[in-house]
C-alpha cells in the first residue's frame, strides 16, 4: 500500500508540472527547455523561505511568481530578440542554474527537515493515525484539482482562446488586432508558473532542495501529456487537462513497476529507464499511425479486386481518427499526382468512419 500511495502522490506532484508543459507543448507548440530549471527554481524559493521562518503556504504564490518571471524572460528573448524558441529556452535554462544556487543561499543541497511544510505541520499532526497516512495525497489532490479547474476556466476566457489561437493559427490573432507575441509571453509565464509550483510542492514533499532535481523534468512532463492525450483522446467527456493529470499518474506507475520488479540493476539507471520509456511511448504512437494508414490503403486495394468500379486506394489512408487533417493531406497528395484528382469528399467520409471506429 505504501508504494501505491507514494506513486499517486508523486504522480499528482508532477501532474502540476504536466499541466504547464501541456500549455507549451500542445497549445503554444513551443519546445520550452527552461522547464528543467524553473522546476528547481520553485524548490529553491521554497527552501529559502521556509528556512527563514516563513509560512509554507506563502511559498506557493512566491514560487509561482518566480516561475512566471522566468517564463516571461523566455518569451521576451524569443519574441523581442527574435531568438529561436529552442535556443531561448536553453539560454534561460542555463542562466537559471546559477540563479537557483544564489536563491538557495549558494548551496547545492538545502534541507528543510524539522520545519513545518504543507504535509508536516500542527494540523496534520493532530489527525488520527488512520487518516494521517492519507493526508499528503488528499492535500495534493485538492491542489491539483484547484490548478486544473483554474486552467479550465482560463482556457474558456477570451485570453485563453487567444492563447490557443496563437499556437494553431497566429493569423487569427493578428486579424483580431492582438499582439501574438505578447500572448505567447503570457502563455509561457503561466506554464512556467505551474512548473515552479510543482517544484515548490516537491521540495516540501521530499523536505529538501537539490540543484539537479529538475534534470529530466521536461521528459516527465512530455511523457505525461502524450500518455494522457493519446490514451483518452476519444473520450469526449474527459477534458484534456484531466487526461494530462491521469497520464502523469500512469507514467509514475510505470516507473514504479520498473523499480519494484527489479528491472533496474542500479538506482542510477533511473534516468535511462525514463528515457527508454518515453521513446517507447513515442514509437508506439508512430507505429499505430503507420499501421492504420497502411492498413487502409491495403484494404482499399483488396476491395478493388472484387469491384468493377475501382476505388482510389489513397482514400483508405484517410480512415484514421485524425479528423480532418488526414483527409486534407490525402487530397493534397492526390492533387500533386494529378491536378484533376478530387477525392476530398471520399476522404472525409473515410476519415469520419475512422473517427467513429475509434469511439466505438
Amino acid at each position: 500500500m505504501g508504494i501505491v500511495l507514494s506513486t499517486v502522490e508523486q504522480g499528482l506532484i508532477y501532474a502540476i508540472l504536466a499541466l504547464g508543459v501541456y500549455i507549451t507543448y500542445k497549445i503554444l507548440d513551443f519546445p520550452d527547455l527552461s522547464v528543467d530549471s524553473t522546476f528547481p527554481l520553485g524548490a529553491a524559493v521554497t527552501a529559502t523561505m521556509i528556512t527563514n521562518g516563513m509560512h509554507p503556504l506563502l511559498t506557493l504564490p512566491a514560487s509561482m511568481l518566480a516561475g512566471a518571471l522566468a517564463g516571461a524572460v523566455t518569451g521576451i528573448i524569443h519574441v523581442k530578440c527574435r531568438v529561436r524558441d529552442l535556443l531561448s529556452g536553453i539560454i534561460v535554462m542555463t542562466g537559471l542554474y546559477s540563479l537557483n544556487l544564489r536563491v538557495a543561499q549558494d548551496k547545492a543541497n538545502l534541507p528543510i527537515f524539522g520545519t513545518d511544510t504543507l504535509f508536516k505541520n500542527g494540523l496534520t499532526a493532530a489527525l488520527p493515525d488512520a487518516v494521517a497516512d492519507y493526508a499528503p495525497v488528499l492535500i495534493l489532490l485538492a491542489l491539483v484539482v484547484l490548478c486544473k479547474l483554474c486552467m479550465d476556466w482560463f482556457l474558456r476566457t477570451r485570453a485563453g482562446y487567444l492563447l490557443r489561437a496563437v499556437g494553431d493559427n497566429p493569423t487569427v490573432v493578428t486579424a483580431l488586432a492582438k499582439d501574438g507575441g505578447m500572448v505567447k509571453i503570457q502563455g509561457l509565464a503561466i506554464a512556467n508558473a505551474l512548473v515552479a509550483l510543482s517544484g515548490c510542492v516537491m521540495c516540501q514533499y521530499q523536505r529538501f532542495f537539490e540543484i539537479s532535481m529538475g534534470t529530466g523534468a521536461i521528459v516527465i512532463g512530455l511523457a505525461s501529456v502524450i500518455i494522457g492525450t493519446n490514451l483518452f483522446k476519444n473520450l469526449s467527456f474527459l477534458r484534456a487537462t484531466s487526461a494530462v493529470v491521469i497520464g502523469s499518474i500512469l507514467y509514475k506507475a510505470c516507473v514504479a513497476i520498473a523499480l519494484s520488479s527489479g528491472l533496474l540493476p542500479k538506482p542510477q539507471d533511473m534516468k535511462f529507464v525514463t528515457a527508454v520509456l518515453f521513446l517507447l511511448i513515442l514509437a508506439l504512437g508512430l507505429f499505430a499511425f503507420v499501421f492504420d494508414t497502411a492498413g487502409g490503403v491495403l484494404f482499399a486495394k483488396l476491395l478493388n479486386v472484387f469491384r468493377k468500379k475501382k476505388i482510389n486506394p489513397m482514400v483508405g489512408a484517410a480512415g484514421i481518427s485524425a479528423f480532418p487533417m488526414s483527409a486534407r493531406v490525402i487530397q493534397k497528395m492526390a492533387k500533386e499526382e494529378d491536378p484533376y484528382n478530387f477525392i476530398l469528399m471520399q476522404s472525409i467520409s473515410a476519415n469520419v468512419s475512422g473517427q467513429l471506429g475509434s469511439i466505438v
